[in-house]
């Protein structure tokens, strides 16, 4: 069964929805060894025993948790705003929003990204974002998927919006000629947003 509050991965308020997600699940990975150790310890009037073994086995899943946990805690949601101003724009591209692009060597915030035909167009307000490297290895991982997509990711939000303009004018060009087999295990997506999704899988 889906949890109806939980904001998919992409779409707008994923953070906020992802934070108290991930928060209730460290406490919880928490808290049931630390209710073992100390039942125990009360119990037997002794740490030395196999349950304080267990207790501290079972923290380990409670501090993978907590890694996760800092590490999208440092992610900003994206401004209501921001987002307003993004999605009148839209159009019928297939879009994403809400990003934390990460690589061995760097990471940024990606606000947002659209897919038409070869074309990846993403908006980065990261003052810190080396926007040609995140382009580079985006473009290289989305390739090596089988995508002959060009990822090119502005910094300013004016030519970004632009370009979306012109994706939407220009759709049936865009995706014109290109040949395209369904993936066998999405089969219901479409190759923009089977794109989409190897974008967001370079994503926290």
């Amino acid at each position: 069964m889906k949890n109806k509050n939980k904001v998919p991965k992409g779409e707008f308020g994923y953070f906020r929805s992802e934070k108290k997600r991930r928060l209730i699940i460290t406490a919880i990975l928490f808290a049931v060894p630390l209710f073992i150790f100390f039942t125990s310890w009360i119990y037997f009037k002794t740490r030395m025993t196999v349950w304080t073994v267990v207790s501290v086995v079972g923290c380990l899943p409670a501090c993978k948790s907590m890694v996760s946990l800092i590490m999208i805690w440092k992610c900003r949601p994206l401004d209501e705003k921001l987002y307003q101003k993004i999605h009148g724009h839209q159009g019928k591209l297939d879009m994403a929003y809400e990003m934390y692009m990460t690589f061995y060597e760097k990471s940024a915030y990606i606000d947002a990204v659209a897919v038409c035909g070869n074309t990846v167009a993403a908006y980065s307000s990261d003052s810190k974002i080396d926007a040609s490297f995140m382009e580079t290895n985006a473009q290289k991982i989305i390739r090596k998927n089988g995508y002959k997509a060009t990822v090119k990711i502005f910094t300013d939000i004016r030519p970004f919006l632009e370009r979306l303009d012109s994706m939407n004018e220009h759709k049936e060009s865009l995706e014109e000629g290109i040949k395209f087999t369904p993936d066998e295990k999405y089969p219901d997506l479409s190759r923009n947003e089977l794109i989409r999704q190897t974008f967001l899988a370079l994503c926290l």
